[in-house]
């Protein structure tokens, strides 16, 4: 009963996602979505969790470092980077989410289950990022910020007060790029979520800040070959990425499966 009350309660402009060739959506039921989240390991959740407490603590450190060296008439070409910072975020996503959807197995050492397992269940059970908890939403993207996050650190630390100055419009647009692309899975869990919401959360999405539920939507229509941007999904992000699904098309679709 309480859950026909809460279908009965969903937004008309809000139905759940088109089921896969028209049917029944596989769902946390199917054998292979099963197999798939059994990979989930003790090793791999230990390593999401240290790379979320270690990308955090860098996100905090950078940040405040960025705000001392800021300075009014930096406010332009600040505000360039970081438009141009998410809209790369965005690229990104759209690229890497098709790679991930395309190519390989999740037979592949390391990358395989650590990075394309999540993405192949996700086709067979794709709600499964809704009862994903914080670490294991974000654990993989946080492990990918590490490297940058270190090495704006590094700068902060040892780099000129002088040369920090005249670095920091482009320290901006690269601490822009990290935030959305640590937030991309995220952002992409809340485009898969109907029920609760944080207002703004959902004002975001209105807003094409980041990534609508509606727009997401079309991408888990099959064959699943479109709107591979997961971050904000722009007008932009849409034509740009990815720019290999269209240059590619042949050995695209001869190693969709492999």
């Amino acid at each position: 009963m309480a859950g026909s009350g809460a279908a009965a309660a969903a937004p008309r402009d809000e139905p759940p996602e088109e089921p896969e060739g028209g049917g029944r959506r596989w769902g946390a039921q199917h054998a292979g979505a099963r197999e798939l989240a059994e990979l989930y390991s003790p090793g791999k959740r230990l390593q999401e969790w240290i790379s979320v407490i270690l990308c955090f603590s860098l996100i905090c450190f950078n940040f405040y470092n960025l705000l001392f060296y800021l300075r009014l008439e930096h406010t332009p070409s600040v505000i360039v980077g970081i438009f141009a910072g998410v809209v790369t975020a965005d690229f990104l996503s759209g690229l890497f989410h098709w790679g991930a959807d395309t190519w390989g197995s999740v037979e592949l050492p390391i990358v395989g289950k650590a990075f394309i397992r999540p993405f192949r269940e996700h086709h067979i059970d794709p709600t499964a990022i809704t009862r994903h908890d914080f670490i294991e939403t974000n654990g993989d993207n946080c492990f990918m910020t590490l490297v940058p996050l270190a090495n704006m650190a590094y700068k902060f630390v040892s780099f000129s007060p002088e040369a920090l100055y005249e670095t920091c419009p482009w320290e901006c647009y690269v601490f822009a790029l990290i935030i959305f692309i640590t937030m991309t899975n995220q952002i992409h869990k809340w485009s898969h979520t109907y029920f609760g919401l944080p207002r703004w959360v959902i004002f975001l999405q209105d807003w094409h800040i980041i990534l609508p539920r509606k727009h997401h939507r079309i991408h888990h229509v099959s064959p699943h070959e479109t709107y591979f941007c997961i971050t904000t999904g722009t007008a932009l992000g849409v034509v740009l990425c990815p720019p290999a699904a269209f240059l590619l098309p042949s050995a695209s679709a001869a190693l969709s499966r492999g």
